[in-house]
């Protein structure tokens, strides 16, 4: 069943409030405007980019109904901590996932995770928790934000080595959902984040002219201190 369809199942309609991410597409926000709900947006946890339950917790008002929780690329939002403001408030906790997977594939970009967790620096490393498919392997290139990912992302490229910016704009900031709230982990994520391969069909040539390219730029584009 789709978001839009549980939710009015739940009764979530016009004049109810939804906690959603603002890191990541639009689609949770657009599938709560769908029902008559307006979309509330919470911080991420740094670590998962997922919901952060404090952040949620301090979203709570008189008109939320229910918490839309998605497991950004492939790392586990914390389902346990989430549930638990949900009992504490009597609210719908909904989990979602950003990507479709298949256990081939996952063990794949598992094999692959490892091995550039293990051997890349210059880059802050996606968090290897139990559960995380690495649909996406994010890193973040720490600085002075956007525009030194950027700079390092032209890098990366232009020495052969294909990566994307998972969130160019946060929900929030996009035209039809702008609120003026404060989301300081939601903006530095979007600034800083890079998505580098991971998928089944790398080699391990691959693998290692990943680790040998951002190696050799990752403490290039740093600010001097």
């Amino acid at each position: 069943m789709g978001t839009v369809e549980l939710l009015r199942a739940a009764g979530v309609g016009l004049g109810d409030e939804v906690i959603v991410s603002a890191y990541g597409n639009a689609e949770m926000a657009e599938a709560v405007a769908l029902t008559g709900a307006l979309p509330v947006f919470a911080d991420v946890d740094p670590a998962t980019y997922c919901l952060d339950a404090g952040a949620v917790a301090a979203a709570v008002t008189s008109r939320t109904a229910a918490v839309i929780a998605v497991h950004r690329f492939g790392h586990p939002a914390d389902m346990r901590l989430l549930g638990e403001v949900g009992l504490r408030h009597g609210l719908l906790v909904m989990e979602r996932t950003d990507g479709v997977e298949t256990s081939a594939d996952t063990a794949w970009r598992r094999a692959h995770a490892e091995y550039l967790t293990a051997r890349l620096a210059g880059v802050v490393t996606p968090v290897p928790v139990e559960g995380h498919t690495y649909r996406q392997y994010v890193v973040r290139v720490p600085g002075n934000g956007r525009p030194d990912r950027d700079a390092f992302a032209r890098a990366v490229r232009a020495k052969g080595v294909d990566c994307r910016v998972p969130v160019k704009t946060p929900v929030h900031r996009l035209p039809d959902y702008r609120r003026d709230v404060v989301l300081p982990e939601t903006e530095r994520a979007a600034d800083e984040t890079l998505a580098l391969p991971v998928g089944a069909t790398l080699a391990r040539r691959d693998l290692q002219r990943i680790v040998s390219v951002c190696n050799m730029l990752g403490g290039l584009l740093q600010p001097a201190f």
